[in-house]
């Protein structure tokens, strides 16, 4: 079957390929700015890799007519550092290459479209309680707002096309190599940092609560959404939950000291993220469980465990 992840080479797409490799698929076609042998490390011989932006309707068209998917894993994306700088091309990356992904799915028979969201499409002003499916999205940052539209618009074209579009909302993933700034990547710093011998300074309180998954259980997550039969797809678009219980910015740095005795890590909040200080988010994610069976297999001491192994190989 041939698949096209957009931000192949990214965070998230990286894995994805991976896994779908490991499953026994031979026709991926990666597509991201800069899908370079080096960034794709073991990867670059096993897969096509197109250069080109999402946000460039020629570039989507002519990968999505050379590669002619059946799946499409839209994973390319702005965060939400980079989309607050610069929401102009914000506006041009997430939102309108969301719209050439899913026309140029329709126009070239693409059967189904798996879309990367964020349960940054919901905001921090909620009214206490576990995030759900059903909770009102009313996004505060500009990277959520391009998210809870690319959402909708999918479901446009689910409605009127027919396409098997599912979106799939990650909490903050955490794993190495994360280069690209937003409010929770503390998650992933104080670890790789710790983990290099230099000290990390987190800027939120150690009792703010956000929700986290392991990388490679990000890309388990979105491949099972895309393997799950059509029938069993309800909610469509769905929020997928990591480690349980939750763990506060506190239990990360101790996770992290317990397997680095020296590792110097401090708080210092910063004053200029005020929405993120003592915040205390969980998620329940019962649709992604009933509906297509989502299990998260990792707790904070395998995810380090895990994360310290994986930064050794690197």
């Amino acid at each position: 079957m041939a698949t096209l992840t957009t931000g192949g080479a990214g965070f998230v797409g990286l894995d994805v390929a991976r896994m779908l490799l490991e499953e026994g698929e031979t026709d991926i076609t990666v597509f991201s700015r800069n899908p370079s042998p080096a960034r794709l490390g073991n990867l670059a011989d096993r897969v096509t890799a197109v250069a080109g932006d999402v946000g460039n309707f020629s570039h989507v068209l002519e990968v999505v007519k050379a590669s002619r998917p059946e799946v499409i894993y839209h994973l390319g994306a702005m965060l939400t550092g980079p989309s607050h700088i610069d929401p102009a091309s914000s506006i041009q990356t997430n939102a309108m290459g969301t719209f050439y992904v899913l026309e140029a799915a329709r126009l070239f028979d693409v059967r189904q479209v798996i879309f990367s969201s964020s349960i940054g499409s919901y905001g921090y002003n909620l009214d206490g309680g576990d995030l759900t499916d059903t909770t009102l999205q009313r996004p505060v940052s500009f990277y959520g707002a391009t998210k809870a539209f690319g959402e909708h618009l999918g479901l446009f074209f689910k409605d009127k096309y027919g396409l098997d579009f599912r979106g799939i909302r990650y909490p903050s993933v955490i794993g190495p190599g994360v280069t690209t700034p937003s409010n929770v990547q503390y998650t992933s710093w104080m670890i790789e940092e710790s983990a290099k011998g230099n000290p990390f300074t987190v800027w939120t309180t150690p009792e703010t609560k956000v929700p986290v998954m392991y990388i490679t259980e990000a890309a388990t997550a979105t491949v099972q959404l895309a393997r799950a039969p059509l029938q069993d797809i309800k909610m469509v678009n769905y929020l997928v939950d990591g480690l349980k219980p939750t763990p506060t910015a506190g239990d990360i740095a101790d996770a992290v000291r317990a397997r680095i005795p020296n590792a110097e890590i401090d708080f210092v909040p910063d004053p200029a993220r005020p929405g993120l200080h003592g915040r205390s988010q969980s998620i329940d994610d019962s649709y992604a469980r009933e509906e297509w069976g989502w299990r998260p297999t990792h707790d904070l001491p395998r995810m380090i465990d895990d994360f310290l192994t994986q930064l050794a190989r690197t």
